[in-house]
């Protein structure tokens, strides 16, 4: 047996021995006060209430027990799940710093990887991580959690070997997913740039290795065609030089399809174009046509919690001495049963924005203005986006709308997310129904913005309805039923906390009453992540060798 917190177990003989002297001293208070009155008092005190001192104290004994935290016995827990086996591998060379993506190659890898795994969920995924060698980082496991936070630590500094070696990866990859069940396919996903310093050959090769073994390869191409320089930056983010060979020249790097095309097709794979906004909604669209099988986790807690049962027998004890007291034990509990529940104080309305003020008169024009306006000075906040898009999409403009959703659908925020896919879906079946020229197209772009948004909401019953119009539509169906106007899972644009999901309600907001401001609050959470990162990059990275003369670091 453990307990969580000792100090508080090494109180309790004390709290239960106060209270057993406090309940003895009331007892002949009592008693005394009784003699008073009669010997008949006096004899009926001393009959009842001999053992409530005691079984207070031991009610208290039991309680301050339980505040300890009291730990024993294991217990086995099982989860199934219909998965796949998928392997993702993040290139983590130095190339992968290049900020011809947004934020560079090696942020948006990580973004898009997130966002995988958050798709993924049931799927039994693994980590890699890869330069001048690979590295593994996390087996196959459904926790996709525990992933994330791999994924969180991972720069340039977690490897112990510069450069990149692309074979590498795609034999430990290999080697990790033939050791998992043959039930269902297995994938490895792979993010780079496919600027790989060892031989076209021997990349080629364990490709081929790949698709012999039956595994399905999936490449993710980051970064631009242009050559690109490496910047190198502190801690704080302050650009300091651009890295540079031992000749002391600047570097350039660029991506090399030739390279990414010559192993997807060695294995027989799928090359991910890096142009494609939602790459990981492209992963998760390959992957879902692929064999999966039902498949089973064990893991065994050690040291459960067990502080409810001595809560219980304390709870027990307080009750039946308070049911054998005909006085005011009994009357004290029958009132606290007849109060009213005290209710919930009612926090202070945030007040309404401009923006969402137009929105409740109506004021579509003046809506999307203000939105926009507000987008502006919060440009990297997904709700802005979804807010500037929906509104702009009612009131007909249709290229502010259909960027401001697309760069909506790419929030790791999965409410955000499935609206605006859902409003994406909604602006094509318009466009459909007035563009005929272009009909096909739209109606295919509403079905593939559906698609995504079920799968993040399988049940919502107006994605459901407007994919249905979209397909018979597509398909020459003579429906004429006009898709909602907002739906259950579309609405009118979200307060500026972003959790809203009813049309122009809010909720959250950034009227904090109290305590620290939003600014104080972001300094804190950021220096308290700053250090946490610092915490998983030590415990995951090793010590860095000295680059050869003639070897590549990047």
């Amino acid at each position: 047996m453990a307990f969580d917190a000792p100090v508080v177990l090494a109180v309790a003989p004390l709290v239960g021995g106060a209270v057993w002297f406090a309940a003895a001293w009331a007892r002949r208070v009592r008693i005394r006060r009784a003699a008073l009155w009669s010997e008949e008092t006096v004899r009926r005190a001393l009959g009842a209430g001999r053992l409530g001192p005691t079984a207070l104290a031991v009610a208290a004994f039991l309680g301050v027990v339980a505040l300890a935290g009291p730990r024993w016995g294991e217990a086995t827990i099982v989860a199934e799940t219909r998965a796949l086996s998928v392997v993702i591998a993040m290139d983590i060379s130095r190339s992968m710093l290049a900020e011809d993506a947004s934020p560079s190659r090696l942020g948006r890898a990580l973004r898009e990887a997130r966002r995988l795994v958050q798709d993924l969920d049931g799927d039994r995924v693994g980590l890699l991580a890869f330069a001048g060698s690979s590295y593994i980082l996390s087996p196959l496991s459904i926790d996709g959690s525990a992933l994330t936070l791999y994924l969180d630590a991972l720069d340039p500094e977690v490897a112990s070997q510069g450069g990149t070696g692309l074979a590498g990866a795609l034999r430990q990859g290999g080697e990790l997913l033939r050791a998992s069940s043959d039930l269902a396919d297995r994938v490895l996903v792979v993010f780079t740039d496919g600027e790989a310093h060892d031989t076209l050959g021997a990349v080629t090769e364990q490709a081929q290795q790949l698709r012999a073994a039956g595994i399905k390869l999936i490449l993710v191409a980051e970064g631009g065609r242009t050559p690109s320089r490496i910047p190198v930056r502190d801690e704080h983010g302050t650009l300091l030089t651009y890295q540079r060979d031992e000749e002391g020249s600047v570097i350039q790097t660029a991506r090399r399809d030739e390279v990414l095309g010559a192993v997807a097709d060695a294995a027989q794979g799928t090359l991910v174009a890096a142009d494609i906004p939602d790459q990981a909604g492209a992963v998760r669209d390959l992957v879902a046509s692929y064999r999966r099988a039902r498949a089973s986790e064990a893991r065994t807690e050690q040291g459960r919690l067990r502080a409810w049962l001595p809560l219980l027998v304390a709870v027990a004890l307080l009750v039946t001495q308070a049911a054998t007291r005909r006085t005011a034990a009994l009357i004290g509990i029958a009132l606290w049963c007849l109060l009213p529940p005290p209710t919930p104080a009612q926090q202070p309305a945030r007040p309404r924005s401009s923006a969402e003020k137009a929105w409740d008169r109506h004021d579509l024009a003046g809506a999307r203005a203000a939105y926009l306006a507000e987008l502006a000075a919060r440009r990297t906040d997904d709700t802005a986006w979804y807010n500037a898009g929906t509104a702009a999409l009612a009131d007909s403009d249709a290229e502010t709308a259909r960027g401001s959703l697309t760069h909506a659908a790419a929030s790791l925020d999965p409410d955000v997310r499935f609206r605006a896919l859902f409003n994406l879906g909604l602006l094509a079946l318009r466009q459909a129904m007035t563009d005929s020229a272009a009909r096909e197209s739209r109606l295919a772009d509403a079905e593939r913005a559906y698609r995504e948004a079920l799968l993040l909401r399988p049940h919502d019953l107006g994605a459901k309805w407007n994919l249905e119009l979209a397909v018979r539509r597509q398909h020459g169906g003579t429906s004429r039923s006009n898709p909602p106007s907002g739906g259950s899972g579309g609405g009118g644009p979200q307060s500026a906390g972003g959790g809203g999901s009813g049309r122009g309600r809010s909720q959250g907001g950034a009227g904090v009453q109290g305590g620290m401001s939003p600014a104080q609050a972001d300094e804190v959470l950021r220096s308290i992540g700053q250090q946490e990162l610092k915490t998983r990059r030590d415990r995951t990275g090793q010590t860095r060798r000295a680059v050869e003369p003639g070897v590549k670091d990047w």
